[in-house]
């Protein structure tokens, strides 16, 4: 049973499908003025990793994640700009989609575009009218927030503690509230402005207002109710709150069973923003990292916790996914060098049973709100077990190598689960015999192959030092044999490995 945390509830709750075997999931998608931010794609990578395990555990998901191209960012961007709404909303939209690719973002299945589901706002603008939720002034249409008696219980606010602070308010400035019945009150259609993108309506011409759209959007392609609504915790108020103001005074069905929300992210303990100069955008970063590193940074924290990005944890991230694409790797060599006549070297039955393990431990992880950090906990488990049993073998014989590759392929499956595929390192892992090659030279304790070819170019570099020409050329010799390569620079050893 999959227990997830319900904003709207304010606690974790069973996880119970509307239709047995399916799962309707709804997003909020980007605005798209400008490339996204790494703090947009927190949300996506994170809503990506629960849509990834509900498939896993045999769930068929359809996953509805919408594009805003009509706003008043846009529209700012284009007069900017000096071209049309249109195109700037094209541009990032498609820059949108590649940077979802590059980071390992599976598509959604359905991904509808604001501008191309006007009918369906304006109807449900029309329906709310009628049971008089909205009312018509000037041309704009105004949703009445005191007319829905559950209004705030999303975001657990005192409707008569709220202020405004709305997004259109922001944008346009107080004159709009001199329209409105009450200051709470939010757009649902904005009469047309001059130069100003517009489309004919009951009302005159005018353009939707921000929330009407996954309304309208969600309920067109999901039906009502459905399971999941998902998004940043920068939306609970008032995008979320409103949205479901909407669409539950609107239709009797009701609206979300659940609402999930990413934490936020922070730069070196610091909120991110354009003026303190850490406005990080994901492409940026995607240029100077490897996207699995994003990615295993992120999910290194709770979904629903606040991250702290920087240079020094993605790093650390890569550094990680290194030392298990090694593991991977000495893994698949000692399979592929394995000998029917060699000596048994592994405890399969231990083996086997820390391969269970894991995978009960990943499963009962990932069904407790998804909990990526201990997931990935119950894999590098696994994967020092791999390591350990492996560390001094010379070569496996075929038994062992069978589960041997059990383990190894339950690693690649489990990671595979969060959205990480790692690089297959077939071709260049290093032999594990290196392990017992430091261990007698360098005096190394540890199993990792990396770690012990570092301690033997250090061991060398001292004894070279202290003109310990045996012990240097002993190193030399050994790693050579192996399949090393070492070139002294002025900067010191180079060690690269062909096998």
């Amino acid at each position: 049973m999959i227990r997830l945390f319900d904003t709207k509830q304010h606690k974790k709750v069973d996880f119970i499908p509307h239709e047995e075997g399916k799962v309707s999931m709804y997003v909020c998608g980007p605005t798209v003025y400008n490339r996204i931010h790494i703090g947009n794609a927190r949300t996506f990578i994170s809503f990506d990793m629960i849509r990834r395990y509900l498939e896993w555990s045999g769930f068929d998901v359809t996953f509805v994640q919408n594009v805003t191209d009509v706003d008043d960012k846009i529209i700012a961007r284009a007069a900017e700009e000096g071209r049309s709404a249109a195109e700037v909303a094209a541009e990032y939209t498609e820059a949108f989609i590649a940077d979802m690719h590059a980071a390992g973002v599976e598509d959604p299945t359905i991904r509808p575009k604001a501008t191309e589901e006007i009918d369906s706002m304006i109807a449900l603008i029309e329906r709310l009218i009628e049971r008089g939720h909205a009312y018509v002034q000037d041309g704009d249409v105004y949703f009445s927030v005191r007319s829905d008696p559950h209004y705030g219980q999303l975001s657990g606010r005192n409707i008569d503690e709220m202020e405004g602070g709305h997004r259109e308010l922001r944008a346009e400035g107080k004159g709009i509230e001199d329209r409105k019945q009450d200051p709470l009150d939010f757009a649902l259609w904005k009469a047309a402005k001059p130069s100003e993108p517009s489309w004919e309506s009951p009302w005159g011409a005018g353009r939707p207002g921000w929330h009407i759209e996954c309304s309208a959007m969600s309920q067109k392609y999901l039906g009502l109710p459905f399971d999941i609504h998902g998004g940043g915790a920068d939306l609970v108020f008032p995008h979320h709150e409103n949205e479901c103001a909407q669409s539950t005074c609107a239709y009797d069905e009701g609206f979300a069973n659940y609402w999930m929300h990413s934490g936020m992210l922070q730069i070196n303990s610091e909120k991110m923003s354009k003026s303190l100069g850490n406005f990080l955008l994901l492409h940026e970063v995607l240029e100077q990292a490897r996207p699995e590193a994003l990615r295993m940074l992120m999910l290194q924290t709770h979904y629903r916790s606040p991250l702290d990005f920087s240079a020094e944890r993605l790093d650390e991230a890569d550094a990680a996914l290194t030392r298990i694409e090694n593991a991977l790797g000495n893994a698949q060599w000692l399979c592929s060098n394995a000998d029917a006549l060699a000596d048994a070297a592994i405890d399969q039955a231990e083996l086997a049973a820390k391969v269970a393990q894991a995978c009960e431990g990943f499963t009962a992880s990932m069904d407790d709100d998804f909990n990526a950090p201990a997931a990935l906990g119950a894999i590098f488990t696994l994967v020092s077990e791999l390591n350990q049993q492996c560390a001094h073998v010379k070569k496996l014989n075929i038994a062992d190598a069978e589960q041997v590759m059990n383990a190894h392929d339950a690693i690649v499956e489990l990671l595979g689960v969060l959205g990480l595929q790692l690089t297959d390192q077939t071709s260049d892992a290093y032999p594990i015999e290196v392990v017992t090659l430091a261990a007698d030279i360098a005096f190394y304790g540890g199993s990792d192959p990396m770690e012990a070819v570092e301690a033997l170019i250090e061991a060398r570099a001292r004894a070279r030092s202290n003109k310990d020409w045996a012990t240097a050329d002993k190193v030399r010799d050994g790693l050579i044999e192996l399949g090393f390569i070492i070139e002294d620079t002025p900067q010191g050893a180079k060690v690269s490995f062909e096998g």
